[in-house]
Parts: C-alpha cells; sequence; structure tokens
C-alpha cells in the first residue's frame, strides 16, 4: 500500500478538524398536581439503559494532555477515523475469511470519537465510545482467531497483525477491561508504511470506551498518557452510569 493510500484514513485523525460533537440536552420533566411527574424521554440516539449519547460520554477535549491538540470529529469523520484504528477499512476483503471486524455503528447514536494530535511526534491520541458493544468476552475472541490479518482494499494489501497485552486496571465495578497491540504494514522499498497501535478499552454493560495511541514512528507508545487518558476517560463515561 503506498503512503499515500494508507494515510488516507489516518489522516481524518491528524487533521485539525474544528467541528465538535455537542450532546443533546434533555427536556425538564413537568410535573402536574394529581398525576404522577412527567418523564423527559431519552435524548435521539442515547445510549441504551444509560440515557446519555455516546457524545454525552465523551471525554472533553479540554482534559487531553499536552502535546495533544484535541478535538471533536464530526460524524462524517468518525465514520473513517474509528475504522482506521483496525487496520481494515469498509469494504475490504480479509484473509482469513471471518476476520472483518466486529459491526459497529458509527453514526452518533452508536460512536463518538475525541482526537488529540501531537504533529511534532506524528502520532495521536483518541478516545472513542461505542454503544452497544458486543460483550467484551466476544471481542477478546475474535482478536485471538485473528492475530494476523491481510486486508485488500482498492488492490492494495495491508498485514494487521494485533496481540494481547495485560488488562489494564478494572477503574469501574463491574466493568471489563482489555488491552491490545497492533501493528499494519503495507508496502515496499520507498513505498513500506507502518503504523504502530496501542489500545487501552474498558467496558460496562454495553457502553465501550477505547482510549488509543498511534503512531507512524518507531519506538514506544506513549504509555504514561495512554493510561492517564485512559483512567480519566473511562472513569467519565462508566462511573454513575446506570449497571
Amino acid at each position: 500500500m503506498t503512503a499515500a493510500i494508507l494515510l488516507t484514513g489516518a489522516s481524518v485523525l491528524v487533521a485539525a478538524c474544528t467541528t465538535s460533537i455537542s450532546g443533546v440536552a434533555r427536556p425538564e420533566a413537568t410535573p402536574h398536581t394529581g398525576s404522577p411527574p412527567a418523564t423527559a424521554a431519552p435524548p435521539p440516539g442515547a445510549a441504551p439503559g444509560s440515557g446519555s449519547t455516546p457524545a454525552e460520554l465523551l471525554l472533553p477535549v479540554d482534559r487531553f494532555p499536552e502535546p495533544y491538540s484535541a478535538v471533536v470529529l464530526p460524524p462524517q469523520a468518525v465514520a473513517q477515523a474509528a475504522p482506521d484504528l483496525t487496520g481494515i477499512p469498509p469494504g475490504a476483503r480479509v484473509n482469513p475469511g471471518g476476520c472483518l471486524p466486529p459491526p459497529q455503528d458509527y453514526g452518533p447514536g452508536g460512536t463518538a470519537m475525541a482526537v488529540g494530535t501531537d504533529t511534532g511526534g506524528r502520532a495521536t491520541l483518541s478516545v472513542e465510545v461505542t454503544t452497544p458493544a458486543e460483550p467484551l468476552a466476544d471481542y477478546r475472541r475474535h482478536l485471538v482467531e485473528c492475530a494476523r490479518v491481510e486486508a485488500t482494499h482498492r488492490g492494495v494489501t495491508a498485514t494487521v497483525t494485533t496481540a494481547l497485552e495485560p488488562d489494564p486496571p478494572v477503574l469501574v465495578p463491574g466493568s471489563e477491561t482489555l488491552a491490545l497491540s497492533r501493528t499494519i504494514t503495507s508496502g515496499e522499498g520507498p513505498d513500506a508504511l507502518a503504523q504502530s497501535i496501542l489500545t487501552h478499552t474498558a467496558q460496562l454493560g454495553d457502553v465501550r470506551v477505547l482510549v488509543t495511541y498511534m503512531s507512524f514512528e518507531s519506538g514506544a507508545a506513549d504509555a504514561e498518557n495512554v493510561d492517564r487518558v485512559y483512567a480519566d476517560a473511562v472513569r467519565y463515561a462508566l462511573e454513575a452510569r446506570p449497571r
């Protein structure tokens, strides 16, 4: 895969987007004398059982650490950026054949995403909230079964290699966690390109929070800031939410 082709999806993460997604305010309930108080309907796109949209569960961008300048991606950008972190774009053919990423709703009712960019280090740090998510045990099984995948899209093939890492800490009672590292390689010679990814995931019920570091540079991931943002994002999204 040429650098230009693989960078198409990743550029969504690195681009200086300025549009942000706002949470939908819930109307106040109006009590009536002699009858039970009215109950406000959940906002459009609310996460099932939570009464909140994915955007409302998303870590505010002003809580990203330096040097990551963060923005909330608009829905059309989420639909490009989130699949990019799997290494397998929509419409790709994969080998083994059963290793397409699990289905996901990339619309505002299913996914919200904020991305912090370190332009000096050619790296991004992203927070993604998705619901409804499959059980985390099913996702773990998928990762084990699809540890190495060849993905072909528009005639170009990339190799996606994924390994499970030690689970990150459980910060919210009742939640489950998972960590993975991933490399995405393609091309040869001057066209060779490699992405390195580290993701920490927490899930409570069907609400999943993913914190991902992605870099085009060789070297270790920014584990310190991954841990910091993971702790903040997970507590923000999952604490005090309905179990």
